[in-house]
């Protein structure tokens, strides 16, 4: 029996030291409820335990492995929650007060949590002595009350700073550390004066931001992506700090990438953001860099994904990457009808539903400083609100050297259509042009027609300018000379 005992004890004891994390929460006055332990994952939570509340209101959670570390939620009930730090040392005790998470939580065996706390605390006393300056900037009775109320809301602002510069030092090496680290915000020097005093560079300011942006905040680090800061910090630089053309954009993504290679879970997130970030911007000529992600990183390295998808992709990448701004435009062949074709056709039903018509031409072939492709169709409903103002832009910019070839992409039974529409906005002196014969490879495969009221302008080269804008947008191109 005795050795029986022992050997109960034994294995008690192996299960005990084999606890890579063991955390005791005691929140008062809680009894028999619920406790859940999760990390932060940007604006999400990811759930790593549960447990229960006993009878003398104490919950242990543990486990064989440890957590990942990083900013974690406990979470009792959408109005009891506090934030804890999971970083190296994961054995450590808990004691708080659901009347005050902050100013009653007692930390034993944690002493980034001791200092995590002791930062809230700090930041909670000044905050409510910040808000009550505020509130005499927003209504001073004398105007001595406004400048003794702003000298006081900047001496918290500096002993905040102050606080969270010394807190940093103190942890050097420890998430926290590397936590207040990433909110530390990039302060620009003066910008320098040339020799008569004036400011040389006005954007002096704006690019030290953006050559400093993340000297406070590791990228590299994957414990940053659990904590609501990471997508935000990534998002902002997306948006604001890099310069809207590919060649910039295809460097800053190559930048991103490879420093989230530090982390198998980093690299996924990293790669899953950029793709989707420019997959759906609405930005012209940004298809060139979600298509650079895609071939140069998707395709060959997100083993996670469906395979059917990175197939699609693939081939999305083949048909759209020699449709890109500045790439020459595919030679397709067309059929042109002229306008006197259009305008017999008003009176004969046989012209009128002909599809042998018309003169075979290659678009290279059209001599024209600026060329515009608009693929339409008669029965469109925006096509029709397009194009007659494409016609008054053709019209108003034809002496600048603009052509226009307005592709109808309706097949033979629906010619009539066409005609009528043609006619019955008298759209004679461009070039109407049509495909009844589906001459290989057809205009539709090599422009990745699918649906109408596409626009691509080219050059005298047949260089892709733009594409996917509106008629006026073609029309402030040609009168900027580009």
């Amino acid at each position: 029996m005795r050795k029986c005992f022992l050997f109960f004890i034994a294995l008690f004891l192996v299960k005990v030291a084999s606890s890579q994390y063991k955390v005791e929460f005691t929140i008062k006055p809680l009894k028999n409820d619920t406790v859940i332990l999760a990390h932060y994952f940007n604006k999400t939570f990811s759930v790593q335990d549960t447990g229960i509340i006993d009878e003398n209101g104490t919950a242990l959670l543990s486990g064989e492995k440890k957590l990942p570390q990083g900013l974690y939620i406990v979470y009792i009930s959408p109005s009891l929650r506090f934030d804890i730090m999971m970083g190296d040392d994961q054995e450590f005790s808990i004691t708080t007060d659901t009347l005050d998470f902050v100013n009653k939580t007692v930390i034993s065996g944690s002493k980034e949590n001791q200092l995590f706390f002791e930062y809230q605390r700090f930041l909670s006393e000044r905050r409510k002595t910040g808000n009550q300056l505020q509130e005499i900037l927003k209504s001073p009775t004398s105007k001595e009350d406004s400048i003794r109320a702003r000298k006081d809301f900047d001496q918290i602002t500096n002993e905040v700073k102050d606080f969270t510069e010394k807190m940093i030092e103190q942890s050097s090496g420890s998430f926290i550390s590397k936590f207040l680290l990433s909110m530390k915000e990039i302060v620009p020097p003066p910008a320098p004066l040339n020799e008569n005093g004036v400011v040389s560079d006005p954007a002096f300011q704006a690019k030290y931001i953006k050559q400093h942006y993340w000297d406070y905040f590791d990228l590299a680090d994957v414990r940053m992506l659990r904590t609501p800061f990471y997508e935000d910090k990534l998002k902002n630089y997306l948006d604001n700090w890099i310069y809207p053309v590919p060649d910039s954009i295809y460097r800053e993504v190559d930048f991103l990438i490879e420093k989230s290679r530090s982390d198998t879970l980093l690299f996924k997130y990293m790669l899953t953001t950029l793709f989707n970030y420019y997959a759906r911007s609405k930005f012209v000529g940004m298809d060139a860099v979600y298509l650079y992600i895609g071939e140069k990183y998707y395709i060959p390295e997100a083993t996670w994904a469906d395979k059917n998808f990175v197939k699609d992709l693939q081939e999305r990448v083949t048909k759209q990457s020699p449709l890109l701004i500045g790439k020459i435009a595919p030679d397709a062949q067309l059929v042109r009808l002229d306008d006197n074709h259009f305008q017999l056709a008003a009176m004969d039903t046989a012209i009128k539903n002909d599809p042998y018509s018309g003169t075979v031409f290659n678009i290279h072939s059209i001599n024209a400083k600026y060329t515009v492709l608009y693929f339409w169709e008669p029965e469109c409903g925006h096509c029709k609100t397009v194009i007659p103002e494409l016609y008054k832009i053709f019209l108003r910019n034809k002496d600048k050297g603009l052509q226009v070839i307005a592709i109808n992409i309706l097949g033979y039974p629906k010619k009539a259509l066409w005609v009528d529409f043609i006619n019955q906005h008298h759209m004679y002196g461009w070039i109407n042009a049509w495909n009844p014969y589906n001459m290989s490879p057809t205009y539709r495969e090599l422009y990745n027609i699918e649906s109408s009221n596409i626009l691509y302008l080219l050059d005298e080269n047949k260089k892709i300018i733009v594409k996917f804008v509106g008629p006026e947008q073609v029309e402030e191109i040609i009168n900027r000379g580009i």
